[in-house]
């Protein structure tokens, strides 16, 4: 296999890691394991006969450079962001190469946009952050609801996963995320994000059937604040989460996640409704899936592989409403998620 098939995965032998690996092999490319625990990365050799490892870490950029050597694209799932993302899109315009991350970490995302938009545009290169089951779906799904649409009065994403077994990162990502903003929670209104104290509302959310109606945490705010409005007129994007998942995480034990198939996800099992208002009109997009850390994999790789063959449709940082052509792409992942768009409910 060619060099020009090398994806370079910092962060391969973490959860989202090893999904990232099996995706990227499955679809003829050549992943480079990279991560900053040398023995981790050599327990994953064992595991991936043929696997190149390669040792870096972020406050060493000169090995990130050598980790990139040869790689023509880097997707990073290394959280906790905050401290990856920067280093690791550093590297990737060094090497001048795209860059795509997995970041659920609204701070982090924001950070990716305002110091790297112009730099990347001047590159002739894209990076693409929060190309994720949080961020890039829920953009997807925003857009293509959208159709025709050039603005909208609000949108709203609602998750309901059966369960919520958050992996350590996802903790320590959290973690992070609380701390950057005080303990304060965010939401987005008025075309920008806010923080605040108030206590977070619960209400019943009407998820199509079979599901129906489920209580749910409003202003539960996911990186879909980022993604949505970087590129679309919405001045308000809300997010909720069923209240069962918001406890599961809140009780979290990242021990608890067990494979429960040949592709090692979880029996989790997730729907994604996107509402957008304009005006008296409203239209739908529904999602459904299983195991939100494994569908992370195609939302990443199909990414890589659009940049790669040049469907694109821009440059610089842009999330993947903007870059992508949406329908296609949520084509391209009908053997992973199970899509109805667009619905138009009233108008």
């Amino acid at each position: 296999m060619g060099s020009g098939r090398n994806v370079a995965v910092f962060g391969a032998y973490g959860h989202t890691g090893r999904f990232v690996v099996a995706e990227l092999r499955e679809r003829g490319y050549v992943p480079l394991a990279i991560g900053r625990d040398q023995d981790k990365l050599l327990a994953l050799a064992q595991t991936q006969p043929g696997l190149e490892t390669r040792q870096a870490s972020v406050d060493d950029p000169a090995s990130l450079d050598r980790a990139l050597n040869g790689a023509t694209a880097v997707i990073n799932c290394a959280g906790p962001f905050a401290t990856t993302a920067a280093p690791l899109v550093e590297a990737a315009l060094r090497a001048g190469i795209p860059y795509v991350d997995v970041a659920a970490e609204i701070e982090a995302n924001v950070d990716t946009f305002a110091h790297f938009a112009e730099r990347a545009r001047a590159a002739d290169t894209v990076v693409v952050p929060a190309m994720a089951f949080y961020g890039g779906l829920g953009d997807l799904l925003v857009t293509t609801a959208m159709g025709d649409w050039t603005a909208a009065d609000e949108a709203h994403i609602a998750y309901s996963l059966s369960s919520w077994h958050p992996t350590a990162g996802t903790l320590a990502s959290g973690t992070v995320s609380g701390q950057r903003r005080g303990g304060r929670r965010v939401r987005y209104t008025g075309g920008r994000l806010e923080y605040h104290d108030d206590a977070l509302p619960t209400l019943e959310w009407p998820f199509p059937a079979p599901l129906g109606p489920q209580r749910v945490i409003g202003e539960f705010t996911m990186a879909d604040v980022v993604t949505i409005p970087s590129h679309l007129a919405i001045p308000d994007v809300r997010t909720y989460m069923a209240a069962k998942a918001a406890a599961d995480l809140s009780a979290a034990d990242a021990s608890a996640l067990t494979a429960v198939d040949e592709r090692g996800r979880s029996a989790q099992t997730f729907v994604v409704d996107v509402l957008v208002r304009s005006g008296g009109a409203e239209r739908r997009a529904v999602a459904s899936g299983q195991d939100i850390y494994a569908i992370s994999a195609p939302l990443a790789v199909e990414a890589v592989d659009r940049i790669f063959t040049g469907r694109t449709r821009t440059t610089g940082v842009a999330s993947a409403g903007a870059v992508f052509d949406v329908p296609d792409f949520l084509h391209a992942l009908s053997s992973h998620l199970s899509l109805h768009v667009p619905l138009d409910t009233r108008g």
